[in-house]
């Protein structure tokens, strides 16, 4: 399966074929481990394909945190504040990390614009 195809799907197609090539290489490895696999090289083009789906989604996730407002942003460090504690905190803190990052980012670029332009 291309990237190209996969950019194509929506979120739904995308989610429902993560779970079918994970169903498919976890047939693959039983397969494997029980008996012997026709073609072994399938096991590697399946981890490939599941590799290239998360990739999409994951383009499209912090495609959405890019265009999110900055009020969007603000409400969502506060809830991940609230779980920068106990299971879960490094992707609570991974996710703060992320959106100061892009809040200076924002400011770097609006300053750029407000600065005025030096003419010859």
């Amino acid at each position: 399966m291309k990237a190209t195809e996969l950019r194509g799907m929506s979120d739904e197609q995308l989610a429902v074929t993560l779970k079918d090539s994970e169903k498919h290489l976890f047939q693959l490895r039983f397969q494997s481990a029980t008996d012997r696999l026709e073609t072994p090289s399938e096991i590697v083009k399946a981890r490939k394909d599941i590799a290239r789906i998360k990739t999409v989604q994951r383009q499209r996730e912090l495609a959405k945190v890019m265009a999110a407002t900055d009020e969007q942003l603000v409400n969502a460090s506060k809830r991940l504040e609230a779980k920068t504690e106990g299971p879960g905190k490094r992707k609570a803190k991974r996710g703060l990390a992320r959106i100061a990052s892009i809040t200076l980012q924002r400011a770097a670029q609006k300053k750029k614009a407000d600065t005025p332009a030096k003419g010859k």
